[in-house]
């Protein structure tokens, strides 16, 4: 099975195929640059380059938020659009899952966090399950870094290793409230990666489940800036993030 993956949720854009088990290309940037302005020639490019197209893609995954509003609604119509014109396989995949994954084999637990600008942060604690795979501990949320720091002092039982552009924005105030609660990976476990997003997807696929392209909606966590001021006119997203 061969799937084409997209992360546009933050400032930071990345692209994968994944072939069958095997990744077979990744690409990752942070950058000013609109994902608008990047997304389908950055797809082009990664397809010509591993000597791929699109009818050799069976599913297109992607991910579904938490994260920047404009950017999920731009990574989102774009895969759907890709998958329902294609007619072939669709995800979206929790930001934050795909973010927490690559600590998956850790023997601590694991909060993943994303900048949800505001003074706010996106956040979800992981514990791994030894399988390669997670057990959610605490519901996704969108708080304030002192909100979450005295919700894990009362929570964590030991260390836990704190991942995401959440952490890097809010490290300071972070480890001055968890002391030695706090364990910091290297700064590549920092950025969403679509393979991870791709993997995800892969197990979800293999298992028969898919998303609908149709109604896919973005998995916001708190109400955009439409909905804040145009209660009548936004419909708010009835997404709900699978767990890993």
């Amino acid at each position: 099975m061969r799937i084409l993956a997209a992360d546009t949720s933050t400032m930071s854009g990345s692209l994968a195929l994944l072939d069958g088990e095997d990744l077979t290309a990744e690409w990752t940037l942070r950058s000013a640059q609109t994902h608008n302005r990047r997304l389908l020639k950055s797809i082009d490019s990664i397809l010509r380059e591993a000597g791929w197209d699109l009818d050799s893609v069976d599913g297109f995954a992607v991910a579904g938020g938490p994260g920047s509003f404009t950017g999920l609604r731009i990574g989102m119509t774009t895969m759907k659009v890709l998958a329902w014109t294609t007619r072939k396989l669709y995800a979206a995949v929790c930001t934050l899952d795909a973010l927490a994954l690559p600590l998956c084999f850790s023997a601590n637990p694991v909060c993943a966090l994303l900048d949800a600008r505001k003074g706010e942060i996106y956040c979800a604690l992981y514990q791994p399950d030894g399988k390669a795979g997670f057990r959610l501990e605490a519901p996704y949320a969108a708080v304030t870094p002192s909100q979450l720091a005295e919700s894990l002092v009362h929570k964590l039982s030991e260390p836990a290793i704190f991942c995401g552009d959440g952490w890097t924005a809010y490290r300071d105030c972070l480890k001055s409230k968890l002391g030695d609660l706090v364990l910091e990976p290297p700064s590549t476990f920092h950025m969403i990666r679509a393979g991870s997003i791709a993997e995800l997807a892969r197990r979800r696929f293999v298992e028969g489940r898919s998303d609908d392209p149709k109604s896919s909606a973005p998995f916001y966590l708190r109400p955009s800036e439409a909905e804040i001021h145009y209660p009548d006119l936004a419909k708010k997203s009835s997404g709900k993030p699978e767990i890993i």
